[in-house]
Parts: C-alpha cells; sequence; structure tokens
C-alpha cells in the first residue's frame, strides 16, 4: 500500500524527522490559508499523486507569496499530471502540498528497504539525492553507502557512524544525521515497511537536515496492525480493477498487454509472465488467486480479469495444490457462463484433482483450449492472439 507525500511526512515527524513546516490543502483558498500561516518565503506547492517526476510534469511551482500559491494550486489542482511513473493516461491531482521553501546547500538520498537476498533491511544513502537511485546503482555504484540491519539486534549506532563517515560528513553532521536514520529506521520496522524513502534529504546552509521529500509504501500483510496507515488508503489513486480485486482478496496488477493470466502463486504468476513475453506476447495483468482460492473466489478473479477492455486471450495456470483442480474449474466455467466471453480461453491444469478438474472443463460445453504444459499452454495463448489480430 501506497501513501502520499504529506502523509509520509506526518508519520516521520512524529518519529523526530525534521520535515518543512505546511499543510495540504484541497482547494485554491485553502492552499492560500496555509500559505499565509506558514509566513516565510519562497513556499512550495507539490501535487499529491503516488508517483514520482511531478517537478518535471508541472506538477511543483515555487512561488513568493498567498496570492501565488492560491493561484499555482488553482493550476494544478483537477489537473492530468503525466510523469514517467503514471504512464501516458496519468493521475488527475485533487490535493496538492504546500509548505515552506528551504535554504538548500546540499541533496542527500536516504532510504531503507529489504534486501530479499540477505533477508533484512538494508540502509542506502548516497550524496546523489534528488536523483532515482537505480540511476545512481546502475551509473556510479561506489557513491552508495549500505548497511544491512539484523532484525533480531535492531540498529546500532555504530552502524549510522559508518553511514555517516561512508557519506563523507562533517563529525556534527553526522551526529544530526544520527536522529533522521533512526526515525526512518523506526518508521520503517514498527509501520510495517516495505519502502522508506528520504529523497532528496536537505543539507541546509545552517547545516540541518530536513526530509524534503518522503515516500512510504507498506506491506499489505502487516497493515492488519495497522488501522490508523488503512485509514491512508486513497483508492483514487488505485486502478478500479486493482481494488475490486482487493475486496476478495486477490492480488491484482493491471499492464499494458493483451494476454489475460490467471494463475495460483506469485512465483508461477512471475513465470507465466516471462513465458507469455518469450513467446512474443505481453500479459494484460498479474492475477494470483492465491493457494487457499474457493470456487467463489475464482468466479471473481474471473469476472475481474475479463473487465479490463484490453484482454484478448486468457491464459489460466493453475498447479494445484492447496487450490485444488475441480474448484478452478468449476470457477471458470461458471464465471463463463455468467459473462459474456468472446475471447479464446486457454487452460493449463496439473496437480491435485487434475483429471477432475479437466473433465469439468470438457463437459462444461464451452470453448476451451486445454494444454498439457505450460510452455503449450503460453504458445497456444500467442497463437490464439495473432489470430484474433491481438
Amino acid at each position: 500500500m501506497k501513501i502520499h507525500e504529506y502523509q509520509a511526512k506526518e508519520i516521520l515527524k512524529g518519529y523526530g524527522v525534521p520535515v518543512p513546516k505546511g499543510g495540504v490543502a484541497e482547494t485554491p483558498e485553502e492552499a492560500r490559508r496555509v500559505a499565509e500561516e506558514i509566513g516565510s518565503k519562497p513556499i512550495v506547492v507539490k501535487a499529491q499523486i503516488h508517483a514520482g517526476g511531478r517537478g518535471k510534469g508541472g506538477g511543483v511551482r515555487v512561488v513568493k507569496s498567498p496570492e501565488e500559491a492560491e493561484k499555482a494550486a488553482k493550476e494544478i489542482l483537477g489537473m492530468t499530471l503525466v510523469t514517467h511513473q503514471t504512464g501516458p493516461s496519468g493521475r488527475i491531482v485533487r490535493k496538492v502540498l504546500v509548505e515552506e521553501g528551504a535554504d538548500i546547500k546540499e541533496e542527500l538520498y536516504l532510504g531503507i528497504t529489504m534486501d530479499r537476498s540477505r533477508e533484512c533491511p538494508v540502509i542506502m544513502a548516497s550524496r546523489e539525492g534528488g536523483v532515482e537511485i537505480e540511476k545512481v546503482a546502475a551509473e556510479s555504484p561506489e557513491k552508495i553507502v549500505k548497511e544491512w540491519i539484523e532484525p533480531s539486534v535492531g540498529l546500532r549506532p555504530f552502524q549510522i557512524n559508518k553511514i555517516g563517515y561512508g557519506l563523507k560528513l562533517e563529525p556534527a553532521q553526522v551526529g544530526k544525521l544520527r536522529s533522521v536514520i533512526t526515525g526512518l529506521y523506526k518508521t520503517f520496522y514498527e509501520k510495517d515497511c516495505l519502502l522508506a524513502e528520504i529523497n532528496p534529504l536537505v543539507l541546509t546552509g545552517g547545516g540541518d537536515f530536513i526530509a524534503l521529500d518522503a515516500k512510504i509504501n507498506f506491506d499489505d500483510n502487516g497493515l492488519f496492525r495497522h488501522k490508523e496507515v488503512v485509514a491512508l488508503r486513497d483508492l483514487h489513486e488505485e486502478a478500479p480493477l486493482e481494488i475490486e480485486a482487493s475486496r476478495y482478496n486477490l492480488n491484482y496488477i493491471k499492464l499494458d498487454g493483451s494476454v489475460g493470466c490467471m494463475v495460483n502463486g506469485a512465483g508461477l504468476a512471475m513465470a507465466t509472465m516471462d513465458i507469455i513475453k518469450v513467446f512474443g506476447a505481453e500479459p494484460a495483468n498479474f492475477l494470483d488467486v492465491g493457494g487457499g482460492a474457493t470456487t467463489e473466489m475464482v468466479k471473481n478473479g474471473f469476472k475481474i480479469l475479463m473487465s479490463d477492455p484490453a484482454v484478448k486471450v486468457v491464459f489460466i495456470n493453475i498447479f494445484g495444490g492447496i487450490l485444488r483442480c475441480d474448484t478452478l474449474a468449476k470457477g471458470v466455467t461458471e464465471a463463463v457462463r455468467e459473462v459474456k466471453v468472446d475471447v479464446p480461453i486457454v487452460v493449463r491444469l496439473e496437480g491435485t484433482n487434475v483429471e477432475e478438474g479437466r473433465r469439468i472443463l470438457r463437459e462444461s460445453g464451452l470453448n476451451f483450449t486445454v494444454a498439457a504444459g505450460m510452455q503449450e499452454g503460453a504458445q497456444k495463448a500467442v497463437e490464439a492472439l495473432k489470430k484474433v489480430g491481438g
């Protein structure tokens, strides 16, 4: 789950991380009032969407007065902001963050995420702030300082010193950085985050650190412990089909291709998307119905999949372990009868009750193409796509 910049900053502020003075506004008049309360200049008006690159898309304005803040907010609110992360369709801006400008001496990067290869959190820091960390890692990996945290021990003071001096900061600067790193790590750990990032972390002319931007992503599996985080969810920033899927405990992500995929298990889903690409097509979605899916869940998942007009072919790839093949077959046949389906459906079943599942498909009277294996299934799906002109 993602949240807005202003929400992330509010959380970080609660953990002692310095953030600019400001507030969120949904109307130009509110933006002016917030700017008046700030009382200093310059003032920054920033579009609030779940995507980066807002400045390049015209979603960040620096102004000198409350009147200019009102004007900037009027221009930004309601606009469709297109960035490299939103895709060509963009996002509608419904809120702006109005905050005081900073005396920027230097921009740094500071972030925490999970290193799955080491099975622990990793803190990453760089003097190359304001730039995507992926770009720094690709072009200048030596400029990134990393420190891995053993969860059972936690963040140790010497590790903060290693980060600070690894960045070649002055001793006084390392001391001030300590509270920022500590607050960011506590946020990451206590809020069950997948990512907690400050970019840029600004070093001011006065020698202080301020989180000029912030991004926090939460682990959905930990949200049951954090009702206060769930309350921050903005459904306007999520794809409608993804929202619908979450109501049935289905993992669905909309993609840009034409082959609709229904799979059980994240690993198999990733492999399915890969093999579709190998045969020259693009997946339209990631849909993991899970190991414990019921007939009703499968049926709802198929309906969601077919709600995407970009889907020209469906490839169902199931390895029945906990999810039995007959359960999947029942759900799919019920869904096809209820939904007007005019696209080819390729099914590959293997595992528990596979013969029963295949029998249900054969005797359904519906037009399924049954594949013997995953490779054959992907190949048949791509061939069917070519026939329908996809």
